[in-house]
């Protein structure tokens, strides 16, 4: 019995490492024989660095960068297994939850220590690079980011500008002739699913700004802030970044990224899954095991399990999903690619009893998923 464990992550509630831990110690319990691979998977959010590092069998490194208010915080920066691509997740030194409630600042985080992590990789001789977007606290069209690299930014007076989204409102123009050339020897993947474009009703500081402590009025402020930045570089650049399909991503850095580092923006999910190789992983297992915290109509649209089933179904390989709660028919799930999907919750509970329990009741659910594939295997 080969049997592959690719789940996300329960937001909130357990990681998807350790549902790999649960899901095996179930299948064991039934199947001590069994060959169980775990590969925690992420869709370029939180957790995607951890995940990689860990199902490509990689390393990671500890930095110390400017936090997205100025302190210093201590982030990782992950190499994967093939000792040639870095990952970066931009929550790790620019993420919201590195501020307290009441210290998000959208008019003044930067994300400025995620472009210190890109000088890290660069110093020491990476080339290749995976971003990933989501969880920042910042507003800042990922000028931060530039500046560490080596971006100048000024108001019409001659002074650089200071750190945060609030400021781009009085830039003039920009100096990049100082930006590290190592950035040209370099390829950068943009790991998001987010489509939002920078400015506008649907965009970085409409959609995300709220979620990081702008007002309504605030909004309208940092909008118009990216909006005057959009034009210098339109002017300077001759890049239109408004229209950038995902250009809003993480406070605008997914336009930031493409315009000045020519990164290209892909599918959280597929970025991941070529990065740990999981097409030549799973092509002999049995079934493959995934699961995330909800099974609803977004699950449809393109995160962790529909990439699994997707690829599975290249293989002809059953897939079972966990989850924590399920709201899918058997048409959707016929739609999806999945054999059948189980809530791991066995009965009511609170929303704090069920994020307690979730190892325990997973491995449970697990355990019963295995007796029944032992009577009909």
């Amino acid at each position: 019995m080969n049997i592959v464990v690719a789940p996300d992550s329960f937001k909130g509630s357990i990681s998807a490492r350790d549902i790999c831990t649960a899901v095996e110690k179930g299948v064991l319990r039934v199947f001590p024989q069994a060959s169980v691979v775990g590969l925690p998977l992420a869709d370029g959010g939180e957790g995607t660095m951890e995940n990689l590092v860990y199902a490509s069998g990689g390393s990671k490194f500890e930095v110390v960068v400017k936090g997205p208010l100025g302190k210093p915080v201590t982030a990782s920066v992950g190499i994967l297994g093939d000792k040639e691509t870095v990952i970066i997740e931009m929550a790790q030194a620019s993420g919201l939850t590195l501020v307290s409630e009441n210290e998000k600042k959208p008019f003044l985080a930067t994300s400025y220590g995620t472009g210190e992590l890109i000088k890290y990789a660069l110093d020491r001789n990476y080339r290749k690079f995976i971003i990933g977007l989501g969880g920042s606290a910042t507003n800042d069209g990922g000028t931060g980011m530039l500046k560490a690299l080596g971006v100048r930014f000024f108001s019409s007076d001659g002074k650089d500008l200071p750190e945060g989204g609030g400021a781009l409102s009085r830039l003039d123009h920009f100096d990049d002739s100082g930006i590290d050339p190592r950035i040209k020897e370099s390829s950068f993947i943009i790991a998001s699913d987010v489509t939002n474009p920078l400015c506008g009703p649907n965009g970085a500081s409409s959609i995300f700004g709220p979620q990081k402590g702008a007002s309504p009025e605030d909004v309208t402020i940092l909008d118009q802030a990216l909006l005057n930045f959009s034009k210098i570089v339109q002017k300077q650049r001759q890049i239109d970044i408004c229209q950038i399909v995902g250009g809003g991503a993480a406070g605008g850095m997914g336009a930031a990224l493409v315009a000045f580092l020519q990164a290209s923006i892909q599918s959280g999910i597929d970025v991941v899954m070529d990065a740990v190789q999981f097409g030549e992983k799973v092509k002999d297992a049995n079934f493959i095991i995934t699961g995330e915290g909800k099974l609803d109509s977004q699950t449809l649209s393109g995160k962790v399990i529909a990439g699994v089933s997707k690829m599975a179904k290249k293989h002809q390989i059953p897939v079972i999903a966990l989850c924590g709660g399920l709201e899918l028919d058997g048409n959707q799930m016929d739609e999806l690619g999945i054999v059948s999907g189980f809530s791991i919750v066995p009965g009511p509970c609170t929303l704090e009893g069920a994020m307690e329990k979730s190892a325990k009741w997973m491995e449970e659910r697990t355990e019963q998923i295995m007796r029944l594939v032992k009577v009909f295997s």
